[in-house]
């Protein structure tokens, strides 16, 4: 099947959107063209206009609760359909010819298409680079996703000097790098913004002056026994504040993670779950949000902006920036761990204004704009 019957079309305002899709997957195609499509709309209402004329996304992928808005090419991904994807990347490159290819985080959908892009001679800018746990298991596949990533990859877009410093021991060129913060900062805070000037970041989830929790699980290394033992202490946290707090979690559609949570947490009057969000929503929960549980990593980069503290179900990160802010903690999986954890903060008004009053180390909402500067200056010579 060539890649002209792969696309389902969309257009907005001048702006043409190319969702991509395998054949069984066209409704998931219809669906990201028009996730892309109100994304384009809200931020030409930010910025009053939209600079690109042309738009590339494929089927959207979920991380964390929310539903993630396409930026540039994202597509769910699973094992087998690698090929595929091989296939799909080298046509769509090889018929857009373009100077750059712009890749954010650490997907597989990110490698695949970084090393299609060197086959074809074309410059990569990886976006959230160096960022390291030392662990090729943990996150699985994301590590080795990121490092593949960025031996593919000619420009370095780092969160952080840490992220820096682990491109720099690794050998990639000081010139190649740039510290920029983190893009997904830059989103929150402008969605923040509008949300506040809309008059739409009233309490929602919460009501009677309860503290709000919210929780997103879903990493694949905390598939089995260790979701059961964070929803074990969902359930003894909410017996112990049955009255002062009410815990939301967007559930991840994943059958690993969607059915022992239901089975275990459905039935608990104070924890309401709710299937994934879309940005803006979800936005405006984390803003509500009075505490943070998470497995996500990007979670730990935005939090901090809204002041909730954030505590951490995994036993590495690699972002220890938030750790040594005082803004997150690694708990891990262990049901008293997190029962106590959350305790604490609850309980201790100095331990939890000590999580809030952090300055967040990823980003200062300019991301953005030092990245498009950078691929500016960059562009005049083609490699």
């Amino acid at each position: 099947m060539c890649i002209r019957d792969r696309v389902q079309t969309a257009s907005w305002n001048g702006i043409t959107i190319r969702s991509l899709y395998f054949p069984e997957d066209a409704a998931a195609g219809k669906r990201a063209a028009q996730y892309a499509k109100d994304a384009l709309a809200y931020f030409s209402e930010c910025y009053g206009k939209y600079p690109y004329k042309d738009f590339t996304v494929a089927e959207t992928r979920m991380s964390g609760g929310a539903m993630e808005y396409p930026q540039l090419i994202m597509m769910s991904y699973q094992f087998y359909r690698l090929p595929n994807f091989l296939t799909l990347f080298d046509e769509v490159i090889a018929h857009e010819r373009p100077d750059w290819v712009l890749v954010q985080g650490d997907t597989t959908t990110v490698m695949v298409a970084s090393l299609v892009a060197y086959y074809h001679r074309v410059r990569v800018g990886h976006v959230e680079a160096g960022l390291r746990t030392e662990d090729k298991w943990q996150p699985y596949p994301e590590e080795i996703n990121r490092r593949l990533t960025d031996v593919l990859a000619d420009l370095y877009f780092a969160p952080t000097e840490r992220n820096r410093q682990n491109l720099l021991r690794e050998g990639v060129a000081p010139q190649a790098i740039l510290v920029t913060g983190n893009t997904v900062v830059d989103a929150l805070l402008m969605t923040v913004r509008r949300l506040r000037e809309e008059g739409t970041n009233t309490r929602r989830w919460s009501n009677n002056g309860q503290r709000l929790i919210l929780v997103t699980a879903h990493r694949r290394e905390n598939f089995g026994h260790p979701l059961t033992s964070i929803c074990r202490a969902l359930v003894e946290i909410a017996a112990r504040y049955a009255s002062d707090v009410q815990i939301v979690y967007p559930v991840h559609p994943n059958p690993n993670v969607l059915g022992p949570v239901h089975a275990m947490l459905s039935d608990v009057p104070n924890v309401t779950l709710v299937e994934p969000l879309d940005y803006f929503d979800f936005v405006q929960l984390m803003d509500e949000a009075d505490l943070i549980l998470t497995d996500s990593g990007g979670l730990q980069e935005e939090a901090p902006s809204l002041g909730a503290p954030v505590l951490v179900m995994r036993d590495v990160t690699e972002r220890p920036e938030g750790v040594e802010a005082g803004v997150v903690k690694l708990v891990g999986t262990d049901e008293r761990r997190i029962v106590a954890e959350v305790t604490t903060l609850l309980e201790d008004e100095r331990a939890y204004r000590r999580m809030t009053r952090g300055a967040n180390p990823y980003g200062d909402g300019r991301a953005s704009q030092r990245i498009v500067e950078a691929i500016r200056n960059r562009s005049e010579v083609r490699v």
